[in-house]
């Protein structure tokens, strides 16, 4: 596999959607323009089965590097997401069951090779599994991971900080989570780790490790998170199940895409489409002309769509968003889902997967979101029950008809 050494391209995949590298830019320049194969990879924990635009940040950053012909690994944490990654949390998070891991590993590679081509024969895409190495850990094993770092370096870390001013419980299993994701770094033997700007403390960790137990540097990458200017809010949760998906269906990506706030259009040209630099200057030009950031928008959501699903599935989708949306009118090709007479429409929007979860339903009818269209009436109960053919509205931009 022959490596890309042409300094423009190196330096654009050193400064696209990058906030910091650690330790520095020009060391890693000059590592890539060496010909060297490097080993790059990026982590998630399975804690859902759902990825978003946020995580596709990570993908579309190792697709370059991957371009240029280095090693790309997917790290799946089915070992630390049982135990939970407290990063930017004020609460711990629930430890998840192997079980549920292993229901929420399914759809990953589905869904990343809409962005990285895992087809590839000549420079394959490894994923590996982080519980090959961590369950195999000996207590003896753990306890000298743990000498690498002192109880000063954990508490300064702003999330543990923030729970302990705020007298919420700060567990110990939570100081493992930084020492098991810097083992993997150690286990991957892997030259540069990418991820968001909430785990920077983490993939450091991973550096000492690296430096300490083979005296081999690591290089860090983070990115900035997506999230909206004004406010600070994260546009991206899958925690919460907000956000745009990557396994969403293309009516759906639009609809998501355009609710995106205008001051964000730029990061997410940046971030999360393949356009070039260039095209994004032009989209800036635009909407300092005071264009609609409406009609620039809508050239974003089909440029996500097009790199999701297809160009095709992208008009398809502005025409579908245009017809129902802005003109108002309700769609003629609502899906259909059978339900027999008497049934719960919660039962039936999770079964028919129109909803992520329950839990998720019930904030949606609480939130005045769910509306049965033949009454142009707002659903207030959780146990609603269909019991004749309807057509249901859910929050904005989602349609479905029960047929009884």
């Amino acid at each position: 596999m022959s490596i890309i050494t042409d300094e423009n391209k190196i330096s654009e995949v050193l400064e696209r959607s990058v906030d910091t590298i650690y330790p520095d830019k020009e060391s890693l320049k000059e590592r890539m323009m060496s010909g060297e194969q490097l080993r790059i990879y990026a982590g998630v924990d399975a804690t859902g089965p759902r990825l978003h635009l946020g995580h596709a940040i990570n993908y579309l950053m190792l697709k370059r590097f991957h371009q240029l012909g280095h090693k790309v690994i997917i790290l799946i944490g089915d070992f630390t997401a049982t135990i939970g990654d407290p990063s930017d949390k004020t609460s711990t998070r629930n430890r998840l069951t192997k079980e549920e891991v292993q229901e929420n590993l399914q759809k990953f590679k589905d869904q990343i090779g809409k962005i990285i081509d895992l087809e590839n024969k000549e420079n394959p895409v490894e994923f590996k599994f982080n519980s090959e190495w961590l369950s195999k850990l000996s207590f003896s094993d753990v306890v000298d991971l743990a000498s690498n770092f002192t109880v000063q370096q954990m508490i300064e870390r702003d999330v543990f900080r923030r729970r302990l001013d705020e007298e919420k419980p700060l567990y110990v299993h939570e100081f493992f989570y930084p020492l098991m994701q810097g083992y993997d770094t150690v286990a991957l033997e892997a030259d540069i780790e990418i991820g968001g700007t909430d785990q920077t403390f983490n993939m450091l960790a991973g550096r000492t490790l690296r430096k300490k137990v083979k005296g081999e540097e690591k290089f860090v990458i983070t990115h900035p998170l997506l999230e909206d200017p004004n406010t600070g809010e994260m546009l991206m949760s899958k925690s919460e199940g907000r956000g745009v998906f990557l396994d969403d269906e293309p009516a759906e990506m639009f609809a998501q895409v355009m609710r995106i706030p205008d001051s964000g259009i730029v990061q997410f040209f940046t971030h999360c489409t393949d356009v070039s630099l260039d095209v994004i200057s032009e989209v800036e030009s635009r909407l300092s002309a005071d264009e609609n950031p409406r009609d620039v928008k809508m050239t974003l959501a089909e440029e996500i769509i097009t790199l999701l699903h297809s160009k095709e599935d992208a008009k398809i989708a502005k025409k579908y968003f245009v017809s129902t949306f802005s003109d108002q009118e309700i769609p003629t090709d609502i899906p259909e889902v059978p339900a027999d007479k008497d049934t719960k429409l919660i039962d039936i929007l999770d079964k028919a997967e129109m909803v992520p979860s329950k839990s998720q339903f019930r904030r949606l009818v609480e939130q005045g979101a769910i509306t049965n269209l033949d009454t142009d009436e707002k659903i207030k109960d959780d146990n609603f029950t269909v019991s004749e053919t309807v057509n249901i509205k859910i929050g904005k931009h989602r349609f479905v008809k029960v047929v009884i």
